[in-house]
């Protein structure tokens, strides 16, 4: 497929995603970069398909991606591209391995653009995506890991997340053994998850009781026990693979802290990674207590940037926040004309100040 330089005609949404961006820009010079990587729940149809064979550094890393899943990842790229896919988005076999390449790709076009990022937190998958980035694993590595995660989880029951606004404090009487909280996104956004059945009761109990609800896109029950008996045996096949350490500080979300050195070489962290909570909103206050930076969302989607503009530091002006992709994708000239926003802002945020 043709590669060509970042380029594409600029729509009117595009242009108001320039003067945002140049406005975030302007109030703080050469603040450092943390990349945020989305995980399940962001993915859509075709997600950034309009940036492959258009951006060349994205669309290379993203065939190093597919062409380290070999046979597999030759389906995940035609079932993307595809206007009527084999199997739906929000499958674990579709929406994981997506998100990991699509996170990736992404956070290798902005590197591509001389920034350098000086922390990354990543959200649920957007985490392997992470530590994929940071040097924790090879590219070979982590697409083996992922595709063993994904054939794994496939065959756990079904169930589902809904995003609910409420603490998790609030949520915890209508909660039990099966629906568990599987996210602490924001002090009043908590993801919950469990089979089917009990999540669908769940759920009509707290709108019954005027709660806002919203189904997750996730036809798996990601971050909670009811998949733990399937993850954990990806153990081994952790065990087998080279971790090294970071090159860039990675934000935990199942810790809500940097990821230690004994964290990053012990097998079992990794296996239970999509078991474990995440807790994005606790993550996200260490990274910003540890300074400013401008967070970039470096993935489908705006869902990390909606939360981290609630950061008191982010409403402040302290820190900002730039997604890559548009709010809403007419066409593939939406997904280009928004990552060229963000490629120049970036660049006058970085320019050396007089």
């Amino acid at each position: 497929m043709p590669q060509t330089p970042l380029a594409g005609p600029v729509t009117a949404a595009s242009a108001a995603d320039r003067a945002r961006c140049r406005g975030a820009a302007a109030r703080h010079a050469s603040r450092p970069v943390a990349l945020l990587l989305p995980g399940q729940g962001s993915q859509y149809p075709r997600m950034t398909a309009g940036l492959y064979g258009t951006v060349a550094a994205f669309t290379e890393a993203l065939d190093e991606v597919f062409d380290a899943m070999g046979r597999e990842g030759a389906r995940i790229r035609a079932d993307w591209l595809a206007e009527q896919s084999e199997l739906p988005m929000d499958h674990v076999l579709r929406a994981q391995p997506l998100l990991f390449a699509v996170d990736y790709a992404l956070g290798r076009t902005v590197e591509s653009w001389g920034v350098r990022p000086a922390a990354l937190l990543g959200h649920s998958i957007g985490e392997l995506a992470a530590a994929t980035l940071a040097g924790v694993f090879s590219v070979h590595d982590a697409a083996h890991v992922v595709l063993d995660r994904v054939v794994r989880l496939a065959h756990s029951p079904p169930g589902g997340m809904i995003a609910v606004a409420a603490s998790a404090d609030q949520l915890a009487p209508f909660l039990d053994c099966e629906v568990v909280v599987a996210a602490v996104n924001a002090p009043l956004q908590t993801v919950l998850a469990g089979p089917e059945g009990a999540l669908r009761a769940v759920g009509e109990r707290l709108r019954v009781r005027g709660v806002a609800v919203r189904p997750v896109p996730a036809l798996s029950p990601f971050h909670s026990p009811a998949i733990a008996p399937y993850a954990m045996g990806a153990t081994a096949v952790l065990a087998s693979v080279a971790r090294h350490s970071p090159a860039v500080p990675i934000h935990s979300c199942a810790t809500a802290a940097p990821l230690t050195a004994r964290e990053i070489a012990d097998p079992v962290y990794w296996a239970a990674q999509p078991v474990a909570k995440v807790r994005f909103w606790p993550a996200l206050q260490g990274l910003l207590a540890s300074g400013e930076f401008s967070l970039v969302e470096a993935g489908p989607g705006r869902g990390l940037s909606l939360l981290a503009r609630q950061h008191p530091a982010v409403r402040r002006g302290d820190s900002g926040v730039l997604p890559l992709s548009p709010r809403r994708v007419r066409g593939p000239e939406d997904e280009v004309a928004t990552l060229d926003a963000a490629r120049q802002a970036l660049r006058r945020e970085l320019e050396p100040r007089a």
